[in-house]
């Protein structure tokens, strides 16, 4: 009996030193604000995101950190394209980066975005005819964001001064296809070099105990390998693993110039891309206790040297799913406005590694389709059937080159 008292005292004690570190109701209160009607869905460029912006600044001002944007301020702006063609625009978007300097060598980056979908006009939405209509986006990811300013006050309040710095971004343009992280990564305002390790935030409201967590990026380096099943063993937190550092959210833009990352996401739901994802459905306790798991990967993390890189050769997801029967294996330059398919990296031990293609290709055939953007790249591919081999025509600097491509 007197071992027994003793465990459950153990347990009480550690699980109210979990909840001291992180306010629920904190978590709340970010996200009913970033998921209210009054931003409009948060749309890229759009008012209703510059309030969220404005919100996210606040909240890094009256923690003390560091503004790492231009011009030393907090925002990086860029410009993205947005619409669904051939109403297309371009609008000025930003990037939200605030800096906590502990005078290390190295610096962990822990980003969200804070774009989701405005009220439909941008392309996305999972609801037939849901024009005009607010996508809150609770989950998507006003979560996120939450997660990534409640750690942001525990590493300034929490009266350690850990090994490494810390940067904090809130993205633009993601749910535009990554611009915002890839815009960050292509004109960095740290030195990615020392960068230690990327971690993201994208959908971590709607934990349950038996989907769990996925653990993205879990392949990017053997250190995940070493402390995750421990560190979730010890919370008692059911976990998948996706090995691959590609995936539909701003990690990938932080891999693809090799840098270790790990990505959270409790899963999806029926509410995804639609204007129903409130903030009323969010497991806001689920969301403290990722962010409990979170703090014990850093601690962990900020007591290793700094950890390596790998490249995942074959990524693996069984939670990923695509209409089309075969794919490439590449990443898509979104950002890009010329004709073709511009190619931000390539996945070794896919079709278009094995054909040779390289980052910075531009896809302007695929078998007898003309590709002139994204969306007829995807047209081509629903086309095709695996096993099937066929001519690719790419662009390479100034030169064009043939490849055969077996899917």
């Amino acid at each position: 009996m007197k071992k027994i008292w003793t465990l459950a005292l153990l347990v009480f004690v550690i699980q109210g030193a979990y909840s001291q570190k992180f306010d629920a109701s904190q978590v709340k209160n970010h996200i009913v604000y970033l998921a209210s009607d009054k931003l409009e869905g948060r749309g890229t460029g759009s008012k209703g995101e510059k309030l969220a912006a404005e919100y996210i600044i606040k909240q890094f001002k009256s923690l003390g950190l560091k503004p790492a944007g231009d011009k030393n301020g907090f925002l990086q702006e860029f410009p993205a394209k947005k619409g669904l063609p051939p109403k297309q625009s371009y609008v000025q978007a930003a990037n939200v980066i605030a800096y906590l300097d502990n005078g290390a060598d190295n610096t962990i980056i822990i980003g969200a975005h804070y774009d989701h979908l405005g009220t439909g006009d941008q392309g996305s939405s999972l609801k037939a005819n849901s024009g005009g209509e607010i996508h809150n986006g609770a989950d998507d990811n006003a979560s996120g964001v939450a997660g990534m300013l409640e750690l942001a006050r525990y590493y300034v309040k929490n009266e350690i001064k850990e090994k490494n710095n810390f940067l904090f971004i809130g993205f633009s343009g993601e749910e535009l296809g990554l611009v915002g992280s890839k815009f960050f990564v292509d004109n960095p305002t740290i030195d990615l070099k020392k960068v230690n390790a990327m971690i993201n935030l994208d959908m971590i409201g709607r934990y349950r105990t038996d989907k769990g967590v996925s653990v993205g990026g879990y392949g990017t380096t053997s250190f995940w390998g070493t402390i995750v099943p421990e560190i979730t063993k010890n919370l008692n937190i059911h976990h998948t693993v996706d090995s691959s550092g590609i995936g539909p959210s701003d990690h990938s833009s932080f891999y693809l110039k090799d840098i270790p990352v790990l990505f959270l996401f409790t899963g999806g739901h029926q509410e995804y891309h639609k204007p129903t994802d409130d903030s009323d459905l969010i497991n806001y306790e689920g969301e403290v206790l990722m962010l409990n798991f979170l703090t014990e990967v850093i601690a962990k993390l900020d007591a290793s040297p700094k950890i390596d890189f790998k490249k995942v050769a074959t990524p693996h997801s069984g939670s990923t799913q695509t209409s089309f029967k075969v794919t490439l294996g590449v990443m898509p330059d979104y950002s890009f406005s010329g004709d073709g398919l511009k190619i931000d990296g390539v996945t070794e031990g896919r079709p278009a590694s094995k054909a040779g293609f390289e980052s910075g290709d531009v896809l302007l055939e695929l078998g007898d389709f003309k590709i002139k953007d994204v969306y007829g790249y995807m047209d081509a591919l629903s086309k095709h059937e695996k096993g099937q081999t066929v001519k690719a025509k790419i662009k390479r600097k100034d030169e064009i080159l043939t490849k055969e491509v077996t899917f």
